[in-house]
């Protein structure tokens, strides 16, 4: 076979919109659900930046049938006028030219969120149809696109009152695996951004499935109170130890910085933060500034009233933060992300400005509120207490075992790999399935975990009474991971990690699926770091085994069921079939076949896409209050399939 010379030919020099068609993830982050909505978000942010600059309050974004999107402000409008170097109109420009837009132009925007240049331009090149229509100066004008493309030049279609931009498109289902636009996830960024940015109203509207009085579902979110009403929100299923929602709102450098901070009876720390409305999971300058002013300002404060002395702890950094809900939100003019992803602040000088203005402003609070501030101190003060039981209880956790002698829990069915990269530890419902999935399993690379009944609930307990626990003792210590780094004495240590896949395989009953929620809500509170790197996942065991003479196949679901009864018998006759109640009712080659193996199982990955609302659910969830979550389970009852 005769080798393609390589020549200058082979060289291929993309141009600008080709490449965002060839790879969108790495403008997107992916071509899933993650990325389909982070189309939504850029056409949003621009909107935003023009709120900023102070020249529009009101956004619309709706879902039209067949998943287009349209997004409306009353902005100034994208300029029309003719762009002297590109020779053609500013709108076309910025719709087809990556690295095009105000954003560059320090007089046209102070701050704005999409800073990249990459915004609207990647949106339009990954669309089979977008309409940009532009209310300037009395007139209406209108540019249609495809794939990033100008399908004619701008026209002046008309004349109008209003002034704004409506950006219409629809995705290119030939680059995104579904499409399929999901209600809630709009919902609860767009909720964030009406919070970070108050006073300005965004409706969405979902036109794809007409109420029965031929209205469509709508939401209008609109804040004055701003991060104040964020915590409230954030907040809405814990029990809060005080009354008002402390705010600090100052400028220092340049740098406007809002902070908003509550405590409640949890025993977690749950602190946001935000660049240009950008949430910065991973934290950053800022998140750093504000921790440190906590901890310094909150000290010299217990000191001054010789508590520590008196109570005889100790007070670290961490004690300060649990049971703190914060958000921190700054506005910053070139901010330097840390990373591909948008989210490590890493501009010095952010951390400084965060660190004054907290510290003032913090002092200021409690010498005027003594009584809070009492609450406050005492509520540290528990958590060194309990800090110190939890240190000792957790010392225990990593003590090795005198009788496994690797320190292995007993039960834990290992496999011969040591490669963790290939090493899977499926976490199992009870001793029967447990044994049945251990004959089943491939020994090489498949460890077996039975956990016995329902593990404790983390949300309800306090940390030493977690660390004491015999099942979750046998997850860490089967996993090999610790706590403490020598950055953080809480983060979770992944360097010894044994295994890249943790499977939680229950029965596909009620109780399966309250385990699998208790063991979900210790990896969300405890080892929240495996699954932001993707290494938690559930299984899918098959509900049922459809037989007919020497022919069987498995049905995942009550759709399949009908689907392969057919297939089996068109006529739906003499079909067997068997409804699994749980693992142990399948002998070892059935698990292998169906949940086991590979080649045919279903495991469904588990993400978070939106932190705040991850914490909400869980907090809602696990927690005392009854109401939200008889509502919650009411709200998505629809969704669930219940066994009489």
């Amino acid at each position: 076979m005769s080798q393609k010379e390589y020549t200058a030919s082979s060289i291929q020099a993309l141009e600008g919109m080709e490449h965002v068609r060839l790879r969108p993830s790495m403008y997107i982050g992916d071509v899933g659900v993650r990325g389909l909505h982070h189309l939504v978000y850029e056409v949003v942010d621009n909107s935003i930046d023009e709120a900023l600059a102070g020249y529009c309050d009101t956004i619309k974004v709706t879902i039209h049938e067949g998943e287009s999107i349209s997004v409306k402000d009353n902005g100034r409008g994208i300029p029309v006028d003719f762009h002297e170097k590109e020779q053609k109109s500013a709108l076309e420009v910025v719709m087809t030219k990556i690295g095009a837009g105000g954003k560059f132009d320090k007089d046209s925007y102070k701050v704005s969120g999409g800073l990249h240049g990459v915004g609207v331009s990647c949106v339009n090149a990954l669309s089979t149809l977008l309409v940009a229509t532009v209310s300037r100066n009395g007139k209406l004008y209108q540019q249609k696109y495809s794939e990033g493309k100008a399908l004619a030049d701008v026209a002046e279609i008309g004349t109008t009152s209003e002034r704004g931009t409506e950006v219409f498109f629809q995705p290119d289902g030939t680059i995104f695996q579904e499409l399929v636009y999901n209600y809630d996830t709009l919902a609860n960024r767009l909720r964030e951004l009406s919070f970070l940015n108050k006073g300005i109203s965004i409706t969405l509207i979902d036109e794809r499935h007409p109420n029965e009085d031929g209205s469509f579902q709508s939401e209008i979110f609109h804040s004055e109170g701003g991060l104040r009403e964020f915590v409230e929100y954030i907040d809405g299923n814990r029990e809060s130890i005080m009354e008002n929602v402390i705010f600090m709102e100052s400028e220092r450098e340049g740098i406007p910085v809002e902070v908003a901070m509550r405590y409640n009876t949890s025993f977690t720390e749950n602190l946001h933060s935000y660049v240009n409305n950008i949430n910065t999971h991973e934290g950053g300058t800022h998140l750093a500034g504000f921790r440190r002013a906590l901890t310094r300002t909150l000290k010299k404060y217990a000191d001054d009233l010789g508590i520590p002395a008196k109570e005889k702890v100790e007070i670290t950094g961490d004690d300060f933060r649990e049971g703190l809900t914060a958000v921190v939100s700054v506005k910053v003019m070139e901010p330097q992300f840390e990373g591909q992803t948008k989210t490590k602040l890493g501009n010095s000088e952010v951390s400084g400005a965060v660190d004054k203005i907290v510290g003032e402003m913090l002092t200021n609070f409690l010498e005027e509120n003594p009584n809070e501030a009492k609450i406050i101190v005492q509520k540290v003060v528990l958590a060194a207490k309990a800090r110190q039981a939890a240190k000792k209880a957790r010392e225990m956790v990593q003590r090795k075992s005198p009788m496994g002698g690797s320190g292995l829990p007993g039960k834990l069915s290992d496999c011969s790999s040591k490669d963790p990269a290939e090493s899977e530890l499926f976490l199992v419902e009870g001793d029967s399935a447990g044994g049945t999935a251990k004959q089943g399993r491939d020994r090489h690379f498949q460890a077996i975990l039975p956990l016995r009944g329902k593990i404790l609930n983390v949300e309800k307990s306090m940390l030493h009474k977690v660390y004491d626990n015999e099942e979750i003792k046998n997850i860490y210590t089967a996993l090999g991971v610790s706590v403490g780094t020598e950055e953080d004495s809480k983060a979770l240590n992944m360097s010894k990690l044994r295994y890249h896949k943790i499977v939680i395989m229950t029965d596909a009953d009620i109780d399966g699926s309250h385990i699998s929620t208790l063991i979900l809500t210790f990896f969300f509170r405890f080892m929240n770091e495996m699954i932001e790197n993707g290494y938690i996942y559930i299984a899918q065991p098959p509900l049922y085994l459809l037989k007919k003479g020497n022919k069987k196949i498995y049905a995942y679901n009550e759709k399949e069921r009908e689907q392969f009864t057919l297939e089996l018998a068109p006529d739906g006759k003499g079909v067997e079939v068997q409804r699994y109640k749980g693992l142990g009712e399948m002998n070892p080659e059935q698990l292998w076949e169906t949940t086991l193996n590979p080649e045919n199982r279903i495991l469904k990955q588990v993400t978070i896409d939106n932190a705040v609302e991850a914490d909400s659910t869980f907090s809602m969830l696990m927690g005392d209050e009854v109401p939200p979550r008889r509502e919650f389970i009411e709200k998505n009852a629809v969704y669930a399939r219940i066994d009489v």
